[in-house]
């Protein structure tokens, strides 16, 4: 099979729906000749009726970043389908309504957010350790640009920002042993997570009041999810550590 990710193998994480960013970069990865495993969270019947919607149907590992006996058993179950992995997709984030209110935010809230959406990043990752080493790799995570202050983001904003450190140092940490670590950061789109921000739609108001010089749609995850797949190609084989914006533009006009 021919394509940009052909006879790669790639774990791909945090597929909700098939709007998700994580479903098309699993579609997309197939199509570009990839073998796909995927994980889930919850309702796992129902993210294998999404999963049977791929141009093939690939098998859902059940994940919890938060519970260590998935992570300690994560490359023994991902064994049971390949014996190597080239690439993982990171693309978990979760925070409690009270990480939307930065002056309001209890640590518990702050912490949940911080561990689900920054430290999983090194979490999954060195749970994948054994698997993505055998031949190198790349991992790839998604971000929402965490270098300003957004409305209503608060708490999340600073997760992204744990989250875009933690990529460096994993990059720098894993380098030596063949492994590339970046970020895409995305813009907003209208998903199952858009939903659990209060105040989502001013926030996207940015994308759509003319400051994306090339467009963005907030209903298109594809051009996001094919940032990830070049980056888990071996099209940037001596990048690393580097964030990668897929938001029309925004990130460089000014206010």
């Amino acid at each position: 099979m021919s394509g940009l990710l052909a006879g790669k193998r790639v774990l791909v994480t945090g597929l909700v729906t098939d709007a998700s960013i994580a479903f098309h970069v699993a579609r997309i990865a197939q199509e570009e000749g990839a073998e796909v495993l995927l994980t889930g969270f919850g309702r796992l019947s129902l993210i294998e009726r999404f999963a049977d919607k791929l141009p093939r149907s690939a098998p859902v590992i059940e994940l919890d970043v938060t519970d260590q006996d998935h992570l300690d058993t994560l490359a023994e179950r991902i064994g049971a389908h390949t014996d190597s992995l080239d690439g993982v997709v990171h693309s978990i984030a979760y925070g409690p309504r009270g990480a939307f209110s930065f002056l309001d935010g209890t640590w518990a809230d702050v912490a949940t957010a911080v561990q689900v959406s920054a430290y999983s990043l090194k979490s999954l990752t060195t749970a994948c350790l054994p698997l993505l080493e055998r031949r190198g790799g790349s991992v790839v995570g998604l971000t929402f640009d965490a270098g300003v202050a957004w409305p209503h983001y608060d708490w999340m904003g600073v997760a992204k920002a744990a989250l875009e450190s933690t990529s460096r140092y994993l990059a720098r940490d894993l380098g030596s042993r063949g492994i590339r670590c970046n970020l895409v950061a995305a813009g907003p789109l209208r998903s199952m997570a858009a939903r659990s921000i209060p105040g989502f739609a001013e926030l996207a108001d940015v994308w759509t009041t003319g400051r994306a010089p090339v467009g963005w749609d907030l209903t298109d995850p594809g051009p996001a999810a094919r940032g990830v797949v070049a980056l888990l190609s071996d099209f940037f084989p001596r990048t690393t550590g580097e964030i990668v914006h897929v938001d029309g533009g925004v990130h460089m006009t000014g206010a």
